[in-house]
């Protein structure tokens, strides 16, 4: 995490309160940057974040790392 935090040039507390819900709506270059950091297309994470509930159909092998991207 805090490796991920740094090169998206984030402060891992911030980081940690995304992945929380702390920030429920994180500034757009943020996630950018963070899906940058994760290899993730923005495509990949809008998908992810508007699955309805109780779906979670990843769009690639490995979504260990995007599912904190869900708000709710």
């Amino acid at each position: 995490m805090l490796d991920t935090a740094l090169d998206a040039g984030v402060s891992p507390e911030t980081l940690r309160k995304i992945e929380s819900g702390r920030i429920a709506t994180p500034a757009f270059p943020t996630i950018a940057a963070i899906a940058d950091v994760l290899s993730l297309s923005l495509d990949d994470v809008w998908a992810e974040i508007n699955q309805p509930d109780g779906e979670v159909e990843p769009t690639r092998s490995d979504r260990t790392t995007a599912y904190w991207f869900r708000t709710s």
